[in-house]
């Protein structure tokens, strides 16, 4: 399952922001993949404008990865920004797939709840 919310604020407001509104949510960006341009140097083609973010709160990674080394694969979190229909779409994995997909006890789901709410939280707070 993918976690999808949208702005009406322009795309390239939104990846102008992310940074700064990313780090009031206690994460920060450790990358990004601008699609378009990446498979463009790459000879191929695509319409859209698509920007992925690796985000990153440590003391919650720590945690993480200290529970479950599994949980690599999902680390560092991604959050996808592109423009569809006239709209910013703003774009995650649903961290209940995630959980499903690994051996972990209840306290420590709950705690990745509480992660990807914030991250959600993120998410949502560009307006509607």
């Amino acid at each position: 399952m993918v976690y999808k919310t949208q702005t009406t604020l322009p795309l390239e407001s939104v990846k102008a922001g992310l940074e700064a509104k990313a780090k009031e949510y206690g994460f920060g960006i450790l990358g990004s993949y601008d699609f378009k341009q990446i498979l463009k140097s790459k000879g191929f083609e695509i319409q859209q404008n698509i920007t992925v973010y690796e985000i990153c709160n440590p003391p919650a990674a720590a945690e993480a990865l200290n529970s479950t080394s599994d949980i690599s694969v999902y680390l560092p979190c991604r959050l996808s920004v592109y423009e569809e229909n006239g709209v910013t779409i703003l774009a995650t994995i649903g961290v209940e797939d995630m959980l499903n997909a690994l051996d972990v006890n209840e306290e420590f789901a709950r705690h990745m709840l509480v992660i990807f709410n914030k991250i959600r939280a993120l998410m949502n707070d560009w307006g509607k």
